[in-house]
């Protein structure tokens, strides 16, 4: 019985997953350091451009973690069973993004050693800093929501399996006399529909929705400057937050030879999808107004993102790989049903948001504010993305083991409330 609640025995495949991402940790860490050392002077940044990957990755994740989170809330706010198999996947997920986001954040600074001060000197009319403070609880909301999600399996395990690895962590982070009947599964699913409740207006607003506004509010940039431009950054969240938890679902099911839930995948692919034809609506009139504008900077960020040299960023990975094809499998009759095509769908949408947030940081940036200024001229030096790649290796290292040790997959709570039979 103890080896179905322990952490089952590393494969082969888990064994050469976790020293690939050491080794991308160790090598990015290296140049992480040198960044720290050396400054942005490693970076191919400048005073015309001075915003590139790091930040594009950064509003990634955050739309990661909302999308994520928002996901969540159709499970333990408006009561969708059929997504219950990844629900808290999906708030450990949006915790593990945010740090990765954040780190990502930490990067871009020119002194990173003052990430504090927008805490601690909090301007109430920078919108900055109110994006600092959301972010705050947020991260401690998803934390507080994540262990209520989690403390039924959590006291079973300290209870029955205190001897395993899962049941020692557990018993050290459960109360010490804390008991499950039902007065208390009823409290955790009351609390777990309030903390949802709240934070989905805290997720829209304040977190990816907040962090939209920090770009529309640069009146300077006037491919930001617009009212639409925080809802595109709610609505993209929603898509590749689904996007990855699909993703994530059916790889992990695969690599462990367990059945997949065709009708929850197929059923999310549609949402995705749903998601992802809003999206591109939005962007469409967005792009639309910009055009009838007649703005001449404006009608610069298009052409930068569209018919320059930058343009196979738009058209071929945000438009041909992260739509056409995507929505093209999710509909076509001989693969709407394939898990691996669903997979590989979900693969593409996440690449193709990805895509969608360089080209909202980098054309902006590279049209020069003033007609007698020289026009930017960015791509990420090979520092910044072994940086990133150093991250990104970081926080999937962070779930690898989070999921390892803590009740995340669904298939944990059967395991232990069968008693391991």
């Amino acid at each position: 019985m103890a080896n179905l609640v322990e952490a089952p025995k590393k494969s082969a495949a888990f064994k050469i997953w976790v020293t690939f991402l050491l080794i991308g940790f160790a090598f990015g860490g290296y140049f992480i350091i040198e960044r720290l050392v050396f400054g942005l002077s490693t970076t191919n940044l400048s005073s015309i451009t001075p915003w590139g990957a790091w930040i594009a990755f950064y509003i990634f994740f955050v739309g990661l973690s909302a999308g994520s989170f928002l996901l969540s809330t159709l499970i333990f706010v408006f009561g969708m069973k059929e997504y219950e198999r990844i629900g808290k996947a999906a708030l450990f997920t949006a915790i593990v993004c945010m740090i990765v986001a954040l780190t990502f954040v930490l990067m871009d600074l020119g002194r990173p050693e003052r990430f504090l001060n927008a805490v601690i000197y909090w301007n109430v009319t920078s919108a900055l800093a109110w994006e600092v403070h959301f972010y705050l609880v947020y991260i401690a909301l998803l934390s507080v929501e994540l262990y209520i999600a989690m403390r039924e399996d959590l006291v079973q395990l300290a209870q029955k399996y205190n001897y395993t690895i899962k049941g020692k962590i557990a018993k050290l982070i459960t109360f010490k006399n804390a008991t499950i009947n039902a007065y208390t599964k009823k409290r955790d699913h009351m609390w777990m529909k309030i903390l949802g409740t709240i934070g989905i207006p805290i997720a829209i607003i304040g977190v990816h929705g907040g962090t939209g506004t920090i770009f529309a509010l640069v009146k300077a940039r006037p491919g930001w400057n617009t009212a639409l431009f925080p809802i595109i950054f709610v609505v993209s969240a929603m898509v590749s937050g689904t996007a990855l938890l699909l993703a994530m679902y059916v790889i992990k099911k695969k690599a462990q030879k367990q059945p997949i839930d065709m009708r929850m995948i197929k059923s999310l692919a549609n949402l995705m999808v749903a998601f992802l034809m809003i999206d591109l609506g939005l962007q469409f009139y967005e792009n639309l107004t910009a055009v009838y504008g007649l703005e001449k900077e404006h009608l610069n960020t298009l052409g930068t993102m569209m018919a320059s040299r930058y343009s196979w960023s738009y058209w071929g990975i945000q438009i041909f790989l992260g739509a056409v094809v995507p929505i093209t499998i999710v509909f076509w009759k001989k693969t709407k049903n394939s898990a691996n095509a669903l997979l590989l769908a979900a693969i593409l949408i996440v690449i193709g948001i990805i895509g969608v947030r360089f080209n909202i940081v980098v054309p902006s940036l590279i049209v020069p504010l003033f007609h007698e200024l020289p026009w930017g001229d960015y791509f990420p030096t090979l520092r910044e993305w072994m940086v990133s790649i150093g991250v990104v290796a970081m926080g999937l290292l962070i779930y690898t083991f989070g999921e390892k040790l803590l009740p995340i997959d669904e298939m944990d709570a059967k395991e232990v409330t069968s008693g391991g039979k």
